[in-house]
């Protein structure tokens, strides 16, 4: 059975600025969660990149000059998911150390819901979100990444080409293909319903 590294905490004086990332930075777990799972596909391995892309992000946050703090956190993520999957020895061991976080961004932290599957998503993965699931994961990382950011995160493509580098121009031609590949993944299975639904009758 795989472990992840410990995380340990301490609880050092709480500053303005540890208020602001609360408000700004730490309501985005979910989707930072989310986006990297989708790019490393491993459930496990996007928990520890996740605590990873936080403790980054507070160390970074008093460079955080405005704009969309999502998408700032989110190119953190996708930062640290590389690293994560560049090789062997490479996976995330986070220690969070005395003076790292404040009171009220631990506090939120440790509240925040665990990103795990609730049964009823598990059960809901079993039929139609797992195969979504399935399809956008079939799809090529650049493509997947810009599906994932648009339609589930619903980033606007200004912040898309903010998270990932590069132009708005080829964020679109990016989301476009993706789309197209994600409909073809799931048209065959959709197809095969139908048939199936034919020959019952």
């Amino acid at each position: 059975m795989k472990t992840s590294a410990p995380i340990l905490f301490t609880r050092p004086r709480a500053t303005s600025a540890d208020h602001d990332f609360s408000q700004l930075i730490l309501p985005h777990l979910d989707g930072a969660y989310n986006l990297a799972r989708y790019l490393t596909r491993d459930p496990i391995l996007s928990e520890d990149i996740v605590q990873d892309a936080i403790l980054r992000a507070f160390r970074a946050f008093p460079q955080f000059r405005g704009g969309s703090p999502r998408a700032w956190l989110f190119a953190i993520v996708r930062n640290c998911s590389r690293t994560a999957q560049a090789g062997p020895g490479s996976a995330v061991a986070l220690v969070v150390h005395e003076g790292a976080l404040g009171d009220e961004a631990l506090a939120q932290l440790k509240e925040h819901r665990d990103p795990g599957p609730t049964p009823e998503e598990e059960l809901l993965s079993r039929t139609e979100i797992g195969r979504v699931r399935s399809g956008i994961e079939a799809i090529p990382e650049p493509f997947r990444e810009a599906v994932v950011l648009r339609d589930l995160e619903d980033l606007s493509y200004a912040e898309i080409a903010e998270v990932t580098g590069v132009p708005i121009g080829t964020v679109m031609s990016r989301l476009s293909r993706g789309r197209s590949m994600l409909a073809k993944e799931l048209l065959p299975a959709r197809n095969d319903d139908t048939e199936q639904s034919r020959s019952v009758k």
